[in-house]
């Protein structure tokens, strides 16, 4: 291969391993032809990407909130308790009452009932308690801001969903490109390794293993492909576009596990568990307020013959709650068991939201460590491996086979860095969208 490797040029791309080109007599015309053939393909790929919509992190945040069925639904049922609050310490409506008063069915005034039957119609109205009227009020109330917390956690839970998604799918665009970077690089080696063939200096096996390496690569960029489909369809959910596209800069992978920590207790977790004691509050109330008497009152009005005039009645009524024991005590005992019950729910996802944090930094730090690790010790090595291969290759002092290795090598690398890097960014992500990100 001593020819070969003579008439080689050895062209080195930033960022990535040197690349072969054979010169040619007719070289000032060829290298366009090449160029314009390696871009065309790029182009005509990209051509029906230039229809889907791109989005940003911050973009795709914003729409998981304003377009997800689910927070519409929390929307409406939030909508639906604040109406139902309004009427919800007004009186009972009252009842119209109408019939016949002292119609005789026996007795000497079974012929003539004149003297004593008549004609009523009146109104009832009853008049709960003022305790029992704010307790309702109160009942009301909570189940408004337990619908508020609901709608919070249904956004936090689209923020956190969406966020993932559009994360997986910037990073299998980005492995793409390296994917398809390394099968260029490799398929330009095609003409040294047929060139070395026909002069004799290489065996014709090792021709074949040009397409053993392209063969691995491709395998890589089907895997590559099905995520970006997945997290592509994943991410369609929350903002309601085909086939989306990530735009922009990558969030952050860094966070500060103090400022995390202070937020807890203002999670959407343990708010929606908060919003449940406090109904659980306003039921004790309402159960309580049945040991007070409720009110009553109506009015009517009585036709009678004409030669004994008609009559008007005014009446009240109050309920006499006298055997609490038996009938208000158990209620009020259970309404205060279910608010210890949800207290202790409230606690008890504090402590799992308080482990969960820390299980969630420990996977941060250990995503982080192993990509700062590969990206800054394994990438360098790889990357001085591929040049030195090149370089030894150009000058007649290693194989052909060695600089295809090099460059599968440093693409799968590269490709399982891009995978630690997203590892870490996700976690990142995930921690401060769960653990921070609330107000919304």
């Amino acid at each position: 291969m001593d020819v070969d490797r003579r008439t080689a040029h050895v062209c080195v791309r930033p960022g990535r391993t040197a690349s072969v080109r054979h010169a040619r007599p007719d070289s000032g015309k060829k290298p366009m032809k090449r160029v314009f053939g390696a871009v065309m393909p790029a182009l005509l790929a990209a051509a029906p990407a230039a229809h889907a919509q791109s989005v940003s992190y911050d973009e795709v945040l914003r729409a998981a909130v304003a377009g997800q069925p689910q927070v519409r639904a929390r929307e409406f049922e939030l909508e639906a308790r604040r109406g139902a609050a309004d009427a919800a310490d007004e009186l009972p409506d009252p009842r119209l009452r109408a019939g016949v008063r002292n119609l005789p069915v026996t007795g000497p005034d079974l012929l003539d009932p004149t003297m004593m039957t008549m004609l009523e119609v009146g109104v009832e109205q009853e008049i709960p308690n003022l305790a029992e009227r704010r307790a309702r009020a109160g009942i009301a109330s909570a189940d408004v801001d337990f619908a508020n917390a609901q709608l919070a956690h249904s956004r936090h839970m689209a923020r956190l969903g969406a966020g993932h998604a559009w994360v997986e799918l910037a990073y299998a665009q980005r492995a793409l490109l390296v994917a398809d970077e390394a099968l260029t690089e490799i398929s330009e080696l095609v003409p040294v390794a047929r060139s070395a063939v026909a002069s004799g200096s290489a065996r014709p096996g090792e021709s074949l293993e040009i397409r053993r390496a392209v063969l691995e690569v491709e395998d890589a960029k089907t895997v590559i492909e099905a995520d970006r489909e997945a997290a592509q369809a994943r991410l369609a959910r929350y903002i309601s576009a085909e086939a989306p596209l990530a735009r922009g800069d990558t969030p952050s992978a860094d966070v500060d596990p103090q400022h995390l920590r202070s937020t807890l207790e203002r999670n959407p977790e343990i708010i929606l568990a908060a919003a449940q004691i406090q109904q659980a509050q306003a039921e004790i109330d309402l159960a309580r307020s049945e040991k007070r008497p409720d009110f009553g009152v109506s009015a009517s009005y009585g036709l009678r013959e004409r030669q004994f005039g008609d009559v008007f009645t005014v009446m009240g009524s109050i309920t006499l709650p006298l055997f609490g024991k038996h009938r208000q005590d158990p209620l009020i005992a259970a309404a205060e068991a279910d608010a210890r019950a949800a207290r202790e729910t409230r606690e008890d996802r504090l402590r799992q939201l308080k482990a969960q944090l820390e299980t969630d930094l420990a996977a941060w730090r250990s995503a982080h460590r192993q990509w700062q690790r590969a990206r800054e010790e394994l990438l360098p090595l790889a990357r001085d491996r591929a040049d030195l291969e090149m370089a030894s290759f150009a000058a007649g002092r290693a194989e052909l086979l060695d600089v295809i290795d090099a460059i599968k090598a440093l693409a799968l690398l590269e490709i399982e860095i891009l995978d630690r890097e997203q590892a870490a960014v996700e976690a990142a992500v995930k921690l401060r969208l769960t653990y921070t990100e609330h107000a919304l």
